[in-house]
């Protein structure tokens, strides 16, 4: 497998510890200082990255949906001055940037179209991510292939057909896979965890992930357990903030116990060989029989 190197200290892929992304995405409502909250927390819980998603709302939004009134925490407008409102410009993301380089924690972002990806080009990200709606994107990934920076593709809501088109065209120079079931919550039986093992016989060379929509934490750390080398959950202040991520977010102290068990679930796996250690010796002593003398 191989690994990138997506910061002056952190890489992911083959001898590495898993790298944990807590995806902020939009869950800052659009407040920079939700934003920070959001990083200290993370910072807190011991994550590798924040991630946050950008967008350009004209280019994003269907124009049919421009018009149509939504109640939001400003008040009552139209859908596309909403989602103006919860994407955050050019002077807050220079102010994360500092943050998080104050703080010692990577971020980088979804581009959800062309124009976010030259406007994220000003911050020189170490990774692009991209959302499972993009995966049958090609122009998107083709944009930001030809930045040469590592990628990651998130295969939810994809057929193992369009994640093999995506991956044949752009082959797995700077590529990174992330399983995912695009459901918000989602629920266990439709994780289908396994499928990491189907990607990881498929691509032996390409580090592959997990993105989980779920409620629980034990699920992302079984993937872990399978063998996934980075995992990213949503991440929130609280499940009952307004917006559309919140309900299947973790919260600050769910997110420092997931990191705690996967940081666990690291040490415990091992490396495969048998041995017999210190700690073990003095039940051996008191336990263990001799091997009994035979008199002929």
């Amino acid at each position: 497998m191989n690994s990138f190197s997506v910061s002056s200290k952190r890489s992911i892929g083959a001898g590495h510890p898993v790298y944990v992304i807590a995806e902020i995405g939009i869950n800052h409502n659009g407040s920079l200082d939700i934003a920070k909250k959001l990083i200290d927390e993370a910072v807190l819980a011991g994550c590798d990255a924040v991630k946050f998603q950008k967008r350009t709302p004209e280019l994003c939004t269907p124009k049919d949906q421009w018009h149509l009134e939504r109640d939001t925490p400003w008040g009552r407008m139209s859908y596309i001055n909403y989602r103006h409102m919860i994407e955050l410009g050019f002077d807050e993301y220079s102010a994360i940037d500092a943050y998080c380089k104050e703080k010692d924690i990577d971020w980088f972002v979804s581009c959800w179209d062309e124009v976010a990806v030259d406007f994220m080009e000003q911050f020189n990200p170490g990774v692009y991510k991209f959302a499972s709606a993009s995966l049958t994107d090609h122009d998107l990934i083709a944009k930001v292939k030809r930045t040469g920076r590592p990628y990651i593709l998130s295969t939810g809501m994809s057929t193992m057909d369009e994640i093999r088109d995506a991956i044949d065209k752009f082959g797995t120079d700077n590529l990174m896979v992330a399983h995912s079931t695009s459901a918000y919550p989602c629920p266990p039986q439709e994780l289908n965890l396994r499928m990491i093992e189907t990607l990881m016989d498929l691509y032996p060379d390409t580090p592959i992930g997990y993105s989980g929509h779920e409620t629980g934490l034990a699920t992302t750390v079984a993937a872990v357990a399978i063998g996934a080398c980075f995992v990213e959950r949503h991440f929130t202040l609280d499940r009952a903030m307004w917006g559309s991520d919140h309900a299947a977010s973790v919260e600050p102290q769910g997110m420092q116990k997931l990191v705690r068990d996967i940081r666990d679930v690291e040490l415990a796996l091992g490396d495969g060989v048998k041995r017999v250690y210190e700690s073990e010796m003095g039940a051996m002593k008191r336990l263990r029989r001799k091997p009994s003398t035979v008199v002929s």
